[in-house]
This record gives structure tokens, C-alpha cells and sequence, in this order.
């Protein structure tokens, strides 16, 4: 190197120079979203959470629509086609916001929008997906239940033939976009084993009560779906996929999405921190300039540092087709697990103010409890990873 050369400029936030590494389209598509979350959510999302609800939630997905972000990922049928690293990169931006906005679009794209998409017949694809991608139709995807969360093979739901029609009956719980949704894709269990089924929610039988007083993802809609002899033609089924593989499948692609999506809340806390470890004074100097307050921050970054290389790394392995689920959950496991932490030192930087919503630390520390464990718990992507490592499945 020259000793005329002049180096870069140190970004606090960007301290290895990932953003190297990305193509002018990727920093486009978040340059973008990061647009959209100032303008339309970062002014509000303090008192949505506080409230515990989204105002004009409908309105806001069709914003996102028009954005592009919603099923972003999928070819065809009014989809944007972007590459998975575009995808990640949205999500990260959106989380940045708040874990449930990011939630909103990941169950519509990456879930409902996604089954559809790979398991649904021409005439579900047609009727549903433009609409979903417009963000005209906003769906949800019912797989867990009261009493089945890890072991979806157990689930109770069933759907049983009368004459050319199928008839379910049974609950799922913790459904993102649940009560406002149009369209459900439900998983339940068949002679034939588990299928799933695209439910249009104004079918009788069907309903959606909210879940209240949650103190995580309180800006997100999460619900209920109660199905009560809902009757459904046979074209309402997915013609092919049975058992498990259709919904992980599912589940793998909305996992993709959370290895980003958590790094944003890990982003916004970490600034956080920094600007106000930069204001605060404390013995007539910044709390930056002491040694423990310095340590804290550093360690945040090389958190952060890591989970985003980590997070790009799988990116380019899924856009050249070469992303092993087992790798979707080292990546969902560690980097959850990174940024809660980078939010509980963050929130101890902020001291009292901390716990203030006038801040986003309490918030996204909040959401990241969920995070944690949807799409997941800590342990089963451990025993994921820990089969793929021995050969020897320890889950049961």
C-alpha cells in the first residue's frame, strides 16, 4: 500500500466495512425501507407499543406493498423477485423499526405468501398472491397450538372429507396477523396425513380473537384462530405436499428472515447506547469516555459485527441455492441470542432511561423475548444443529 493512500473513514456502526461487500441494488432496497420505517413507523411505534395496537395497520400494508417488501423474495404473480440478501437486508430495516412490523411481513411473505407460492395450485396462486403482494389481502399461517408448539406432528386440528367438501375444526394460537387477516393458511391433520388449506377468514366458522395483554410484540396483531366445522370445497386444499415438509419449509424461509431481522433491533439499540453514552455526562465527562462504558459498547459491535457477517454470509448461500436448514439455524440461534444480549447492555448503558419507551432499547429487548423463541426456541435449533453434527436425534 501506498503511504499516499488515503484510508476510508471508520463507521461506528459499520466498524469492519461490511457494507463492502454490497451491491448497489442491496444498499438501494435498504436505503429504501430504512426510508419507509422513518417516515411511516419510527414517529409512532413508541405509543403503538404502548397502546398495543397499529393504527391504520391496513393502510400500512398497502405502503409496504408499494414498497415491494411483501413476499419480495417470490417470482411472478405481482412478487418483486429480489435475492434473498435484498430480503434480509428489508427485514433487518424493519426490525430496526420494530420486531412486529418486521413480523407483519415476514408472516405475510415468508409464510402465508410462501405457502402459497411453493405448494399452492395455479387457481390459490392467482387469487390470492397479487393481492397479498399488493398488500390488498393480508394473511396469516396456522401451525402452532395451545398445546402444541415444538412437536407439530402432534397437532390436533383435523380435517375430515364430507362428500367433495373438507370440514376443520380445531384451534391454533400465537398468529401473527390473525385477526385481520384474509386469508389463513391452516395446517391440520387428515387421513392422509397433515395438510394444509387456504381458508378465506369470512368463512363461517371461522374466527379470530386477539390476544391481549402481552408485553412483547405489542405492535403486532397476534391472535386465536378458532375453526368451528369450517366447510371448504376440495380446490381450498394444497393438491400435493403432505405431511411436515410443507410447513417447515415454510418455517425455514420466515427463519432466513429473523437471522436479519434481529441484528435491526441489535442496530437501533447499539445506536442508541452510543449516542447516549456520547451525551450523557457523568464526573464532568461523556460516560463514552470511561473504560467500562467503552468496553460495553465494543463488545455490542463485535456482536453485531459478527451476526451481520454471519447473516450475509447465509444470504449468498441461499441466493446461490446452497442454504441447509440446519445453517438457517445456527444463523436463527445465534444471532436472536447476539442481539437480546446487545439489547441488555445496551438498556444498562441507558441506566434508568433504559426502561423509557422514549428510547427503543425496552422495546426491541421486549420483542427479542418472543423472537427468541418463535419460528423455533433456543433448544430445538440447538438439537437441530446437534443431530446434524452427530447423526443422532436427541428431541425425544
Amino acid at each position: 500500500m501506498s503511504a499516499t493512500t488515503t484510508l476510508p473513514p471508520f463507521k461506528p456502526l459499520d466498524p469492519v466495512g461490511i457494507d463492502d461487500l454490497l451491491s448497489d441494488d442491496e444498499k438501494a432496497v435498504r436505503a429504501s425501507v430504512r426510508r419507509l420505517c422513518a417516515e411511516r413507523i419510527e414517529p409512532h411505534v413508541a405509543d403503538w407499543f404502548e397502546r398495543g395496537t397499529i393504527d391504520d395497520v391496513r393502510g400500512l400494508a398497502k405502503e409496504l406493498g408499494a414498497l415491494g417488501v411483501l413476499g419480495m423474495h417470490l417470482e411472478g404473480y405481482g412478487c418483486a423477485g429480489m435475492s434473498a440478501t435484498e430480503y434480509g437486508l428489508a427485514c433487518l430495516e424493519l426490525e430496526a423499526a420494530d420486531s412486529g412490523i418486521r413480523s407483519l411481513v415476514s408472516v405475510q411473505g415468508s409464510l402465508a405468501m410462501f405457502a402459497i407460492w411453493r405448494w399452492g395450485s395455479e387457481e390459490q396462486k392467482s387469487e390470492w398472491l397479487p393481492r397479498m403482494a399488493a398488500g390488498e389481502a393480508i394473511g396469516c399461517f396456522g401451525l402452532t397450538e395451545p398445546d402444541i408448539g415444538s412437536d407439530p406432528g402432534g397437532m390436533r386440528t383435523r380435517a375430515r372429507r364430507d362428500g367433495s367438501d373438507w370440514v376443520l375444526d380445531g384451534r391454533k394460537m400465537w398468529i401473527t396477523n390473525g385477526t385481520i387477516a384474509d386469508v389463513a393458511v391452516v395446517w391440520a391433520s387428515t387421513e392422509d396425513g397433515i395438510r394444509g388449506f387456504v381458508v378465506p377468514t369470512a368463512t363461517p366458522g371461522f374466527s379470530a380473537p386477539e390476544i391481549k395483554h402481552k408485553q412483547s410484540l405489542r405492535a403486532s396483531v397476534t391472535s386465536e384462530l378458532v375453526l368451528d366445522g369450517v366447510r371448504l370445497p376440495e380446490s381450498a386444499a394444497f393438491p400435493d405436499v403432505r405431511g411436515l415438509k410443507g410447513p417447515l419449509s415454510c418455517l425455514n424461509e420466515a427463519r432466513y428472515g429473523i437471522v436479519w431481522g434481529a441484528l435491526g433491533a441489535a442496530r437501533s439499540s447499539l445506536q442508541a447506547a452510543l449516542d447516549y453514552a456520547n451525551e450523557r455526562v457523568q464526573f464532568g465527562k461523556p460516560i463514552s469516555a470511561f473504560q467500562l462504558t467503552q468496553q460495553k459498547l465494543v463488545e455490542m459491535n463485535l456482536e453485531y459485527t459478527k451476526g451481520l457477517l454471519l447473516a450475509l454470509h447465509l444470504g449468498r448461500r441461499k441466493d446461490a441455492g446452497r442454504l441447509r436448514p440446519e445453517q438457517v439455524s445456527i444463523g436463527k440461534l445465534s444471532n436472536v441470542r447476539g442481539a437480546l444480549e446487545i439489547c441488555r447492555t445496551a438498556r444498562s448503558v441507558l441506566g434508568a432511561n433504559g426502561i423509557s419507551l422514549e428510547y427503543p432499547v425496552i422495546r426491541h429487548m421486549n420483542n427479542l423475548e418472543s423472537v427468541l423463541t418463535y419460528e423455533g426456541t433456543v433448544e430445538m435449533h440447538t438439537l437441530v444443529v446437534g443431530q446434524a453434527m452427530t447423526g443422532h436425534a436427541a428431541f425425544r
